[in-house]
């Protein structure tokens, strides 16, 4: 996924920009960078975070940084930020999301007169970089943000750092948020509002899908103005979000809060359980909020460690992940021992590490596991944002047991994505029995949306429906992008 901030500062900038970019780092496990410009130029810093925490790497380097102007990232995948010579100038430039016609895009860049692309593992392109060429093929930063908002099929905000401030750009249907924060004497842009609070920033106003504008010490001003469409990830609630966080005013653990409500409402069956509890971390506010609808006990069968273990978002090595999941939870057998017990989780993705954890808690005990995700079954592969990095929609828990049922070649998901249908039954009781688990009961869609709060019309709930940012019914949706 990965995360940014930035940030314009009368005075330097640089303690703002390190911790505000420091915020971000639950979205990204692979890459954390800074850039600030002063005036000898640009100052650049990128390091490795898989091993270690963004802080730790990049807390000598700041030591020597200065600059008023400054941008930071996260990332799960690329080196970022990146310095670009180009007829524009020299700028700075970091970006969130997930371009799916990278190659037709290179190829087309080529074909322009595009030089090289620096290659990456697995015979890619550093995204970033392709997101720079294309903004150099107009004649001015607005203009090119612009053209690369329109050409990218998936998504992209972005920000870059220039001679003339810094550009803030949301993806053009507003998939990842960025919300631009006040003090005095500063201006701060971010993914997450978490960020703010404790840099002494307010938040002032919200981007909408595709603005762009610039920031300066002094103020924002509007260099496009945001499309009518919205299609914001419904994830960035569920699950990814951090609980501090809001987006587009509604606040991440309020928002779980409910998801958890709705499930214990919505509980069709006499169930009798001893405790409540979630799966850390993302499913403790939704065990919250169950506790308190049906009155049963919230208890923490499970402890996270985190010292030694800060992030477990997305390893891209199957064996990392799970080695990260067992390690981190640590049980309480006191309180497992004997019980009937049900866990609220955000989401079941793949479903391999909470099979593990699901066997511990027999191991340690416990009489019965039911299971109520906050989400309904994840039928479809994200198209939009690179939120999970498996190689295949096959890996989906739900996909997986569609594939059991029908074999692989299934192409009408439509019945398996209705609550009320045979066939959706069917894979969740699949699921059921590859969990091991006594009972498992999704959430509903809508009350999904009902719970986060804004209409389904502006959330992308893809995931789980299939459905496109348009009800076009064409070979390849027309928000998706365009075809130059």
């Amino acid at each position: 996924m990965g995360g940014f901030f930035g940030v314009a500062s009368e005075g330097d900038c640089v303690q703002d920009l390190f911790y505000g970019t420091d915020y971000h780092c639950h979205l990204g496990t692979m890459r954390g960078g800074l850039a600030v410009k002063n005036g000898t130029g640009f100052s650049r810093v990128i390091h490795d975070i898989t091993n270690a925490q963004f802080r730790s790497k990049l807390e000598d380097d700041v030591k020597g940084m200065r600059g008023r102007e400054g941008i930071g990232v996260i990332s799960d995948f690329e080196d970022q930020p990146l310095i670009i010579g180009s007829h524009l100038g020299v700028y700075a430039i970091v970006t969130v999301g997930a371009i799916r016609n990278w190659k037709n895009l290179a190829k087309k860049a080529f074909a322009k007169g595009a030089a090289h692309f620096s290659e990456m593992s697995g015979s890619t392109i550093n995204p970033t970089e392709l997101v720079a060429t294309l903004i150099d093929q107009a004649g001015t930063f607005t203009e090119g943000i612009r053209h690369a908002q329109q050409v990218i099929e998936g998504s992209c905000s972005m920000m870059l750092l220039t001679d003339d401030g810094i550009y803030a750009a949301r993806d053009r249907l507003g998939r990842t948020p960025i919300i631009i924060g006040r003090k005095k004497g500063a201006v701060a842009a971010t993914l997450e509002t978490c960020a703010f609070p404790n840099l002494g920033f307010e938040v002032d106003r919200l981007l909408g899908p595709g603005e762009i504008v610039r920031l300066k010490a002094d103020g924002v001003e509007q260099l496009s103005p945001p499309g009518e469409r919205m299609q914001i990830c419904s994830f960035l609630w569920v699950y990814y979000g951090y609980p501090a966080s809001a987006y587009e005013g509604i606040n991440v653990e309020v928002a779980r809060n409910r998801c958890g409500e709705a499930l214990a409402r919505n509980e069709t069956i006499g169930l009798d359980v001893d405790i409540v509890a979630g799966v850390p971390d993302s499913g403790t506010a939704h065990a919250l909020g169950y506790a308190q609808q049906s009155g049963v006990p919230y208890r923490r069968p499970f402890v996270k460690y985190t010292p030694t273990w800060p992030r477990s978002f997305m390893p891209q090595d199957r064996r990392v992940r799970e080695l990260v999941a067992k390690m981190k939870l640590i049980p309480i057998r006191e309180l497992i021992q004997g019980q009937r017990m049900l866990f609220c989780e955000d989401s079941i993705v793949r479903g391999t590490q909470l099979r593990d954890t699901i066997q511990r808690l027999y191991d340690y005990g416990a009489k019965e596991v039911h299971m109520r995700p906050a989400c309904p079954p994840l039928v479809f592969g994200c198209k939009f944002l690179n939120f999970s990095r498996s190689k295949s929609e096959l890996d989906l828990a739900g996909r997986k047991a569609i594939s059991d049922l029908e074999g692989s070649a299934c192409k009408d998901l439509s019945a398996y994505a209705d609550p009320d249908s045979e066939k959706y039954a069917a894979m969740v009781e699949g699921i059921r029995k590859r969990l091991n688990l006594t009972s498992l009961r999704y959430q509903r869609l809508s009350d999904m949306v009902e719970a986060i709060g804004l209409p389904k019309a502006k959330l992308c709930t893809y995931c789980w429906d299939g459905a496109e940012c348009c009800t076009a019914k064409a070979s390849r949706c027309a928000c998706a992008g365009s075809n130059v």
